[in-house]
């Protein structure tokens, strides 16, 4: 049987009008301590940004996502967060914060393939 570890997700949700609290899930961070692994995938879902608002900034939204995606990438993408090891950026990600992109609880489970298993939730809990 493959050794399965731990791992732990947070779903990255677009909050157009922070104000109305409407949101939808536009990405997922996950972190496997064992594996010192943490990555971000992201799907922006056009039509339902604006339909929850019509002027909201599609640009500004993917640049945030892609920023995610970057941090836990690491390297010269991460910017300030190039250094830290994965679960200090996988746990900066997941503070708490009022803009329109940010982080929901965090969740756990098991996995022998924390790379597929990301991939599974996004296609799970975000596409």
């Amino acid at each position: 049987m493959n050794e399965r570890d731990v791992f732990e997700y947070a779903l990255v949700r677009v909050v157009p009008r922070v104000e109305r609290g409407e949101l939808f899930n536009a990405g997922v961070v996950l972190y496997c301590r064992a594996k010192s692994y943490v990555a971000a995938r992201t799907h922006l879902d056009e039509t339902k940004l604006l339909a929850l608002d019509p002027a909201a900034d599609v640009a500004g939204v993917r640049a945030a996502l892609r920023a995610v995606e970057g941090i836990c990438a690491g390297g010269e993408r991460a910017g300030q967060a190039a250094g830290d090891e994965p679960g200090r950026r996988f746990r900066w990600l997941i503070a708490p914060r009022s803009t329109v992109v940010q982080p929901g609880p965090v969740h756990t489970g098991l996995t022998a393939d924390p790379e597929a298993e990301v991939e599974r939730l996004l296609d799970l809990l975000v596409r």
